[in-house]
Parts: structure tokens; C-alpha cells; sequence
């Protein structure tokens, strides 16, 4: 019989889309709120992979990665995803949502995004959410088969390896 162990603890990030720049200030102090301190933050990305948001949100769509300085335990990723479900009605606007919000965390060797969704690869963590392994780390990122087209083609994969050493750096200061 193997034994069981605890998880190291993974760098907790969240993916905003997004079509009104102007939020973006009180949402990243909501998250901050809830979430600790943004230690990194991305470029603003045009956001157009699926024009599954659209009828919601609008047309023209944008992405921007948030990356939190605190470590999390992943066993608290559910918990993470209902937050992130309460900002996204904090900031509904005539009934329809002006964000979305995936959060996700990432270690060495992998990133996963959280959702409500369920695909046939996806993981049922508990209380309506699914983890959804999206990249693995192999001498650089990689996306998986059935991965998200805007995480497959590349785009982020610099943002995600600045997240990566930052994530490097705070395992090494604490285990040392």
C-alpha cells in the first residue's frame, strides 16, 4: 500500500475576458481582496479563440492574466472557483456578466484551469466544479489535445513561465 501525501503548495492564478478596460482597476481589487496580492500581471490580449461570450459580453473581447503572490493549497481550488463565480455577479450589468473569470493554478510540471463545465477529460473536484488540465511543462509549455485554441497557439506561454520561476522562487525560499 502507498502512503499518502500532502501537495506542495501552487501558484494560484485567474484569466479574465473582459470587453470594458475601464473595470479592470476594481476588479483587480476585488481579486486582490479575496485572493492576496497580484505579485505578476500580463499583457492585455485580444481574446477571439470562441465566440462563445459574445452574446453576453460583446464583440470585441480581451484576456488578462492575474497571477497571485500567495502560494495555495490546490485542495482549496473549489472554494478559489466560487469566489471567482461571486466577483463575475459582483460586476453584472443589465443582467449580463462584463467578466469572466478562470481561475487556475500552476506548478513545475502543469497549469489547470478550474470551471462548471463538464468535457470528458475534465476532473469533478466537488461542488459543481471540474479541473481541466490545460498545459504541461516539458522543457517549455505544452498544450494537451483537447486544450483551449487561445492556450494551444503559444500566447501565453511567456506570461506562464514568468509565473513559473516566480512560482520556483517562493518553493525555494520556503523549503529552504
Amino acid at each position: 500500500m502507498s502512503g499518502l501525501s500532502e501537495p506542495r503548495a501552487v501558484k494560484l492564478f485567474a484569466g479574465v475576458i473582459f470587453a470594458e478596460g475601464d473595470l479592470l482597476e476594481s476588479l483587480q481589487a476585488e481579486l486582490e481582496r479575496r485572493f492576496g496580492p497580484v505579485e505578476l500581471q500580463s499583457q492585455v490580449f485580444g481574446f477571439d479563440a470562441t465566440g462563445y461570450y459574445r452574446d453576453e459580453m460583446g464583440k470585441k473581447l480581451n484576456r488578462i492574466f492575474y497571477a497571485f503572490r500567495d502560494l495555495i493549497d490546490p485542495g482549496t481550488i473549489v472554494d478559489v472557483k466560487l469566489a471567482a463565480n461571486e466577483i463575475e455577479h459582483a460586476f453584472v450589468s443589465e443582467g449580463n456578466r462584463t467578466v469572466n473569470i478562470d481561475p487556475g493554478y500552476l506548478d513545475f510540471y502543469k497549469l489547470i484551469l478550474v470551471s462548471g463545465k463538464f468535457l470528458g477529460h475534465k476532473i469533478y473536484l466537488g461542488k459543481g466544479v471540474y479541473a481541466d488540465p490545460t498545459l504541461y511543462y516539458d522543457k517549455g509549455w505544452k498544450p494537451y489535445d483537447w486544450g483551449f485554441p487561445d492556450f494551444k497557439g503559444g500566447t501565453y506561454y511567456e506570461f506562464f513561465t514568468q509565473v513559473r520561476a516566480a512560482y520556483k522562487a517562493r518553493i525555494r525560499e520556503l523549503e529552504h
